[in-house]
């Protein structure tokens, strides 16, 4: 069976199963635009302009822009890999390590988590519509506008996920030329109309800032470790681990690390981008209309981008937790979820900045004790059984004792309750957030992934594990 017979048109309508070698005819390149999709948002903007704000030098923002979503998205690469060797996926990998009821567990974790990353790019590119609407036609905000361009988003975004993987590609390297064009017109505009000497000579700040702000930003990398296979399990088993490391990085870095800096020289002439309420329409304004425009294009279909490729993992895991829907289904729930949650936060928050952050710290401990337990598994798996995935009785080989892998679930849930004792936010904070290095930096996802991923390593596991592991 070919991939167009399980397609209808280009709607997709594979789900889970593993994909067959003869169907997987993607290549290693194809990724580049598909990271470089998930890093289009104009959030990184007002990330660079946060660490203006903590006093760092122009070459220490520089460092951060560069080193954060390398690091981050070289794990993100590295999970990739999975996908290339079971063909399915994330979550559905993830039954082999955790046994098929174990799964659960982080599983109803991570898809309640998405929710959330969702619903912050469903407000930020409904604030990107709601300010083309005010400068283009003069539509003044309100109440009920806020509602209706949230919808219309939202309503963008299912198209794009349910149609499947063909859409989100084809999407993602359109967006990656839309993103070149932008960066040339704000060239253009910056460098005649910027007064670079206080851009370049800003003495430097304190490392501590260097060091929360990596942790902050590698968090929203860390964000992607489940969803790496899916765009990977149509790749033959041949295709380069490396290179597909090299190319997850080379795509996030060509996106994340300018638009950092673009925030960090806004920042300098316009010190309260760090602090706004609405990040998408503050710019807008104080930007000239022919760049503001296009800044604006792109803010839209960046966000569009990024919740895309979120719900069409987050359909996978929905199908992983045993809901009996098809994939497109699953994604229309995700899509419903982000427009309830969204319409509260655009109605509600106050805080957008703190807020967002105190998120992403919280999304990155949240996958990376999934994140932690998985990477450990994977330097001692030769492969997944595909029949055994797709079988969720106890006749399966991933069933392991009762449905769990003890190892996996005891590490994972250690990994999460470790991080969580680090977090630092608006919401609460964990009792080792304030007088610890790791707290008190943001480096909690660190931890997370190191405890998770070595006690699942020393733990003991049972003989099928091994088996299990050697299977495929």
């Amino acid at each position: 069976m070919s991939e167009r017979t399980r397609s209808t048109g280009t709607l997709e309508t594979r789900g889970i199963e593993q994909v067959p070698e003869r169907e997987r005819t993607a290549r290693v390149r194809g990724l580049f635009p598909t990271w470089a999709g998930a890093n289009i948002t104009v959030l990184l903007l007002t990330m660079g302009a946060v660490l203006v704000a903590h006093r760092l030098a122009f070459w220490q923002v520089l460092v951060v822009a560069v080193a954060a979503p390398a690091a981050s998205f070289a794990l993100v690469g590295v999970a990739g890999i999975a996908g290339r060797r079971g063909g399915a996926p994330g979550m559905a990998l993830s039954r082999a390590v955790f046994g098929q009821r174990g799964n659960l567990l982080p599983g109803a974790l991570i898809w309640t988590a998405r929710w959330g990353w969702e619903t912050i790019n469903a407000v930020t590119g409904a604030y990107a519509l709601l300010t083309v609407l005010d400068i283009g036609l003069g539509v003044r905000d309100g109440t009920a506008l806020r509602v209706v361009a949230l919808a219309c988003f939202v309503a963008a975004t299912f198209a794009i996920s349910g149609l499947g993987i063909r859409a989100v590609r084809a999407c993602t390297a359109y967006a990656a030329v839309l993103f070149g064009v932008f960066s040339v017109l704000v060239l253009a505009y910056l460098l005649p109309t910027t007064d670079w000497s206080p851009v370049l000579g800003r003495p430097a700040g304190p490392a501590a800032a260097m060091l929360t702000g990596f942790g902050v930003i590698a968090a929203g990398g860390i964000s992607w470790l489940p969803s790496a296979p899916d765009f990977t399990r149509y790749l033959p088993g041949a295709a380069s681990g490396g290179a597909i490391v090299a190319v997850t990085v080379a795509g996030a870095c060509v996106v994340a690390a300018p638009l950092i800096l673009l925030g960090a020289v806004l920042a300098v002439g316009t010190p309260d981008l760090a602090a706004a309420h609405d990040p998408v329409s503050f710019l807008g304004e104080s930007l000239p209309t022919w760049i503001a425009v296009p800044y604006l294009l792109i803010a839209l279909t960046g966000s569009l981008l990024i919740n895309a490729l979120s719900m069409y993992s987050a359909g996978f895991t929905a199908q992983t937790l045993g809901f009996r829907v098809s994939r497109l289904s699953a994604v229309l729930v995700n899509a419903v979820i982000s427009l309830v949650l969204g319409t509260v936060l655009m109605l509600t928050a106050r805080a957008f900045v703190a807020e967002f952050t105190a998120f992403l710290s919280l999304l990155a401990v949240t996958f990376s004790a999934w994140g932690g337990v998985f990477g450990a598994d994977m330097l001692r798996r030769t492969g997944y059984d595909g029949a055994a995935l797709s079988d969720t009785g106890p006749g399966s080989a991933y069933w392991y004792r009762h449905g769990f892998c003890p190892a996996a679930v005891t590490a994972w849930a250690a990994g999460l309750g470790t991080g969580l004792l680090f977090l630092r936010s608006v919401w609460f904070d964990g009792p080792l957030a304030r007088d610890t290095f790791v707290g008190e930096y943001g480096l909690g996802w660190i931890v997370t992934i190191a405890v998770s991923g070595l006690l699942y390593l020393a733990l003991p596991k049972p003989a099928v594990v091994a088996a299990a592991a050697d299977r495929g």
